[in-house]
């Protein structure tokens, strides 16, 4: 059964001791962030502040920050099976035969459910304010780290529509509150809002937004996930939840949010309007710089009676949203395959920050196939951020980070098997020359070929015999060596 809202979502993990319930009064200046970094940093729990500092609104942090609960947030066992749900739902022929047919017949039900219901009641808009009554102030909006530019919305989840189209948008960025009717919107030049809001821009008319804080689990990682821009995130949450999304009417903008959702602000951005955002400690490690953004200005805030708010803070991982975006590569791995079947696996290292570093591994059939792959990968989708991509043959587990350095290590010749190219790289990345403009840097550390040049023998890697290790398999356990032996 499908979460019904962000309430519902934290009994079953609090049932699950997923949860930890903060009662001591904390600040949403920096001590949220302090407590939940330190906890993120020991794989601890979902954290539900009870007595924020000057606020009524209870805290919610860290929801998605485990493996395990990002499985529960999507209902899944685990990601990569729903990955292989995704890609058998997308890949459905056309059924020529009755067994196909027969086949067929559960896709459809799950295709139709998966399509959002209209509401017109919505526990979302049993508080209205409009105009001068709207106050962010009541929100307990976090600033996270000391040097940020102010306190920042971070969970939002943002709609939009194409001016000329009317396709909708969703996605998630970074909203700085400025005062009590005004916020920044994030919206990095590569991201769907922000091409909505170029063409606005050239029509020269406002764009109108509406950020829904809180909806539940499914839609709010559907905002975050690199989707193809005709596939819309609502359907995808749907298809996610196997419910549909239920949505509502806002009350000031013509635009739909999740009827569940706990708070949601309604405005406009204006063409032409900018002003200066930042800085902000972001998921790099490093605080990204203060640059000019477009302003949101907020015209109607409507919320539950008792609402909570969802945040997360980014930093040096292991941080929440390293669950989210492993929950995304896992997810979309299946597509990569059928673009590239010869891949394996692949590893978006937490450490990488998912567009630093790709671990690959694929089976190798003709020479150069290593430099074919890296190359097809910066051109598919958001992989065309990636800084660094490293190639592996098949039997490595690029899982494995001990595995990967020690291949990485040995089957690299640097003059020979490391590629550059240039081409657009991540906002956030405070190395490259140019914003948005940099190199990336590919390397073949596959085991080298006769026709890729390499006439010396390459070794075999040291293996114990099986009869060896199957005779110490059984005598094993009469060697007394498991007590000193740390697991784990």
């Amino acid at each position: 059964m499908a979460y019904k809202d962000l309430q519902d979502f934290i009994k079953h993990l609090e049932k699950l001791g997923e949860l930890a319930r903060i009662k001591e009064p904390v600040s949403p200046e920096l001590e949220i962030t302090e407590i939940t970094d330190r906890v993120c940093k020991l794989y601890g729990p979902a954290l539900f502040f009870e007595n924020v500092k000057g606020y009524k609104m209870p805290v919610l942090m860290n929801a998605f920050g485990s493996f395990k609960r990002m499985s529960l947030a999507l209902e899944v066992p685990n990601l990569d099976s729903l990955g292989e749900e995704i890609l058998d739902f997308i890949e459905a022929e056309a059924p020529d035969t009755l067994i196909k047919k027969l086949k067929i017949i559960p896709k459809i039900k799950r295709m139709a459910n998966a399509m959002p219901k209209m509401v017109k009641k919505a526990p979302c808009q049993e508080v209205i304010l409009k105009g001068e009554d709207v106050d962010l102030g009541l929100l307990p909006v976090l600033k996270c780290w000391p040097d940020d530019g102010g306190p920042f919305i971070t969970l939002p989840v943002v709609f939009t529509r194409h001016p000329e189209t009317g396709v909708r948008n969703v996605g998630m960025y970074r909203m700085q509150v400025f005062d009590k009717r005004t916020t920044g919107m994030h919206w990095h030049t590569h991201k769907g809002g922000a091409h909505h809001y170029r063409v606005s821009e050239r029509l020269n008319k406002p764009l109108e937004v509406a950020v829904a804080i809180g909806p539940d689990p499914a839609m709010t990682y559907a905002a975050t996930a690199p989707l193809p821009d005709d596939i819309d995130e609502v359907l995808f949450a749907g298809f996610l939840r196997e419910a549909p999304v239920e949505l509502v009417k806002c009350i000031t903008v013509d635009l739909e949010v999740p009827a569940s959702s706990q708070i949601v602000l309604e405005g406009y951005v204006k063409p032409g309007e900018r002003r200066v955002e930042g800085p902000f400690g972001d998921h790099t490690g490093y605080y990204s710089l203060e640059d000019e953004y477009p302003v949101f200005h907020v015209t109607c805030m409507t919320m539950r009676k008792d609402p909570i708010y969802p945040a997360t803070i980014v930093g040096k991982p292991p941080q929440e949203d390293c669950y989210m975006a492993k929950a995304t590569e896992r997810l979309f791995l299946p597509m990569i395959k059928k673009t590239l079947p010869e891949i394996v696996d692949m590893n978006l290292p937490m450490e990488g920050v998912f567009h630093n570093l790709a671990f690959i591994s694929i089976d190798k059939r003709y020479p150069g196939h290593a430099r074919k792959v890296m190359n097809a990968l910066w051109g598919l989708g958001q992989m065309m951020f990636c800084k660094i991509i490293c190639i592996f043959d098949k039997e490595v587990d690029v899982q494995d980070l001990g595995q990967v350095l020690w291949r990485l290590g040995n089957n690299v010749d640097p003059r020979r098997d490391i590629v550059f190219t240039d081409g657009p790289v991540d906002a956030l990345d405070h190395a490259a020359p140019l914003p948005h403009y940099g190199s990336k840097m590919g390397i073949d550390c596959t085991r080298k070929w006769k026709e890729e040049g390499f006439e010396r023998n390459w070794p075999d890697t040291i293996e114990m015999s099986e009869d060896v290790k199957k005779k110490i398999d059984e005598i094993w356990p009469r060697l007394g060596l498991d007590k000193f032996i740390k697991k784990g």
